[in-house]
């Protein structure tokens, strides 16, 4: 029988300011083919860049809280709080960000394909860093002076400030609402209980899905 176990312990961690991460994946665990896993910490205000991917990432907050923000297709605004037992879900391709809050924040995330790898995903500063300045330019808005500060390579984990409360960090879209939430919390559901323990099961059918 293949091996069926790995731990994030012996996994890289990738260090930044701002926070920290590793990921287990079908290279660690060969018979992980269709699911791969990471393990992240912000600190205080640090932010995971927007980014995005062709797979659908879950999540799973393990400890203090986060600020999640994203655009789905329609160009439709997402901000909301999530902390300790709460979900999170955003389909493949919706471009999102996290930021930590006053105490920091640990999540699990796991994506929908064993090959996947949180080093290559799709990052504004990336591309941002890749892409002429004249171009730029040209489609934000912008003077050359007000891009002398952009990044020279990706960002991926950085460190910021707290955010303020929600209702002053909202943005609000001239589209609408998403009209189904990404997040869910989870230990809000009643538990399944058994002589041995208890248990919650989280699908399509107990959490709202975009």
């Amino acid at each position: 029988m293949p091996n069926l176990k790995f731990s994030f312990s012996q996994a890289h961690t990738r260090v930044e300011k701002g926070g920290w991460t590793r990921e287990v994946a079908a290279r660690d665990l060969p018979i992980a083919t269709q699911l791969s896993g990471v393990q992240f910490g912000l600190e205080p205000g640090g932010y995971r860049e927007i980014h995005w991917h062709k797979q659908s990432e879950w999540a799973y907050v393990l400890g203090g809280s986060c600020r999640i923000t994203a655009v789905d297709h329609e160009g439709r605004n997402f901000i909301e709080d999530v902390k300790e037992g709460y979900l999170w879900f955003f389909p493949q391709g919706i471009p999102h960000n996290i930021q930590a809050l006053e105490n920091g924040c640990q999540f699990l995330l796991v994506f929908d394909d064993g090959e996947f790898s949180e080093n290559n995903t799709f990052l504004f500063s990336d591309f941002f860093a890749h892409t002429p300045k004249r171009v730029l330019a040209k489609n934000f808005g912008w003077t050359m002076e007000q891009m002398q500060n952009l990044p020279e390579r990706e960002k991926y984990i950085f460190q910021g400030d707290v955010p303020p409360p929600l209702q002053q960090d909202r943005v609000i879209s001239p589209t609408g609402d998403i009209p189904r939430s990404f997040k869910h919390q989870m230990t809000a559901q009643t538990p399944q209980r058994f002589r041995g323990g208890t248990v919650r099961f989280t699908d399509s059918t107990t959490s709202p899905r975009p």
